[in-house]
């Protein structure tokens, strides 16, 4: 069994489930519905083919087969599937790409192994005074 699993299973977002906000783990973790915000995570993010998510992702290895739009640091390796859209900001330490994956993105290699370290920054509420 590994080291990021429990009992064998992934944290899950089903595809009936939309999530708001961040999410922090230690495990793995699945996401077939809907993620607007972050995950931070030790282990790997499955992202299924229904799969969504708009925000930032940070983890050791990721498997794509749906859509991450927002900045994506994989220490690892991060696999794109023949479904997957990804646009953004990408930072990885391999990359494996399946004909008809869909990569939008600015992408750099990290040799040196560094972590992640993102901050999630909120929008302005509509009260917020506005200046030129």
């Amino acid at each position: 069994m590994k080291n990021n699993d429990i009992n064998g299973h992934y944290s899950r977002i089903e595809s009936s489930t939309k999530v708001k906000g961040e999410i922090m783990s230690e495990g793995d973790f699945r996401i077939d519905g809907t993620l607007e915000g972050s995950i931070k995570t030790k282990g790997k993010v499955v992202v299924g083919k229904e799969g969504s998510v708009k925000g930032a992702v940070s983890c050791s290895s990721a498997d794509v087969e749906g859509k991450i739009n927002g900045n994506l640091f994989v220490s690892q390796t991060l696999n794109l599937r023949s479904t997957s859209l990804i646009d953004g900001d990408v930072v990885i330490g391999k990359l494996i790409v399946e004909s008809g994956a869909t990569f939008n993105a600015t992408c750099s290699m990290n040799k040196e192994g560094k972590k992640a370290d993102f901050k999630v920054v909120k929008k302005p509420d509509d009260t917020h005074e506005k200046t030129a």
